[in-house]
């Protein structure tokens, strides 16, 4: 029967992470900084997560790294709230299946930063329950932010609201100032929005939806992985009312879902779950919707494809 196993190991600089393997899979995740998961892919193969080279291995200090991985964070993104340095140990324990990983309370906003990271023993599922805790006096307004930032030279799959509302609109998209709509990198199709991460364009290109399916898709390395999370219709969300976000520059693209805005009071918390799966053997379509519903389909839950 295969077994999770869960063990300590040195990882690029960092000599106190944590590997959550199955035999199949594995995680890495840094307890010099976080919390964060560092690395997740096929055993001996590449990791599908960006890895910022020059701030491998460093830990300290009082400035924002932003390392690669994925990250815990609190939306909507305000400095310096948002951009508080994880540069620090985080605590961790054994749970079933995995690890849990808890960040001191940030001294400006007083949350409290935690996720559970667990795996499959069957297959590549890896749950991860992100969790923010009010440490401080007074309630603060804010949404859990998951983000996965990728490694480059992938393709990122995001579906559109199909639902038919007849004369009234049917979906949401959030531009930042820097955005801009000829990116050459996006296809904005009938049925999804394509994204190709291109290490020659150094300009940055970010977008929000209300991404009612509740799943991304990011090709990359002959491998697909997919991020999915619940969206809950009728809620609240940050900027412009979304609950799925995308960052690509040069270097990275970043897979980003948001829990709805709460006013979470003192002394209490608030969670948000992702779930990711990795699937082998998966070529990079073009971006034709047909080609990637058929390499989507068979190899995903039902998605309203």
């Amino acid at each position: 029967m295969p077994e999770i196993k869960i063990q300590k190991t040195h990882y690029k600089g960092w000599d106190n992470c944590v590997q959550i393997t199955n035999g199949f899979v594995d995680l890495v995740v840094t307890t010099d900084i976080g919390p964060r998961i560092i690395r997740y892919g096929f055993i001996g193969q590449e990791n599908e997560m960006c890895e910022i080279e020059e701030t491998l291995g460093l830990t300290g200090g009082g400035e924002w790294r932003i390392y690669g991985g994925h990250r815990l964070w609190h939306a909507p993104e305000a400095k310096p709230r948002t951009y508080e340095p994880d540069n620090n140990t985080v605590e961790w324990e054994e749970i079933p299946g995995g690890v849990k990983t808890i960040q001191d309370v940030e001294p400006v906003s007083r949350i409290k930063k935690e996720m559970e990271i667990t795996l499959s023993p069957e297959n590549s599922t890896v749950r991860i329950l992100h969790r923010l805790t009010n440490a401080g006096l007074w309630p603060i307004e804010l949404s859990v932010w998951g983000i996965s930032a990728m490694a480059k030279g992938g393709k990122e799959i995001i579906p559109q609201a199909y639902k038919d509302t007849g004369l009234l609109p049917n979906r949401v998209l959030s531009l930042w100032p820097y955005t801009k709509l000829n990116d050459p990198r996006v296809y904005w199709g009938n049925k999804y929005i394509i994204i190709r991460q291109e290490p020659i364009i150094k300009n940055a290109f970010k977008i929000g939806i209300s991404n009612e399916s509740g799943w991304a898709a990011y090709f990359n390395h002959g491998h697909l992985f997919v991020k999915h999370y619940t969206h809950y219709k009728n809620a609240r969300y940050p900027d412009f009312g979304a609950s799925y976000e995308t960052y690509v520059n040069d270097f990275m693209l970043e897979m980003e879902t948001l829990s709805p805005l709460t006013l979470l009071e003192p002394d209490t918390n608030i969670e948000h779950i992702e779930e990711w799966s990795l699937f082998d053997n998966i070529q990079m379509p073009s971006d034709s919707e047909e080609y990637i519903e058929r390499a989507l389909t068979g190899v995903m839950r039902p998605l309203g494809l």
